[in-house]
């Protein structure tokens, strides 16, 4: 028993011995479709004239987790832990999260209780830590 295979253009619908799987390429990504003849030649010149378009215009990369800036990586604070941060803000009343980002005003108000936190602080020559225990 013989098998046939009928290809069906994508386009219009048509079968015919002139429809076949056509790859294509836009900016650097393979595409295939089953197209005839005819369809595959308005394909070809479409894409001719999309190229000049496309050499011209600049690649949109789709939004993705934003990445840490310079000011994101800096130290917050010398000598002092967030647990420290935490464990200050809870004693003295400052909401602050169990988990995660500690708000930018916990960390100013820490920094006003303790100057040698600051990243800016010079560290004192007889302390490792530069932490009032």
């Amino acid at each position: 028993m013989a098998t046939k295979v009928v290809m069906v253009d994508d386009l219009d619908g048509h079968d015919g011995e002139d429809v076949a799987k056509r790859d294509f390429e836009v900016s650097g990504v393979t595409y295939t479709i089953d197209l005839g003849d005819e369809n595959f030649k308005r394909l070809e010149e479409l894409l001719g004239e999309l190229a000049p378009y496309i050499e011209k215009a600049a690649k949109v990369r789709q939004a993705g987790r934003a990445r840490k800036s310079a000011a994101d990586t800096a130290p917050r604070l010398r000598g002092y832990s967030n647990s420290d941060v935490r464990e200050w803000a809870v004693a003295e009343g400052v909401e602050v999260s169990e988990r995660g980002k500690i708000a930018d005003e916990v960390y100013e108000k820490f920094i006003e209780a303790h100057p040698d936190a600051s990243p800016d602080a010079k560290p004192d020559a007889g302390s490792d830590t530069g932490s009032e225990e």
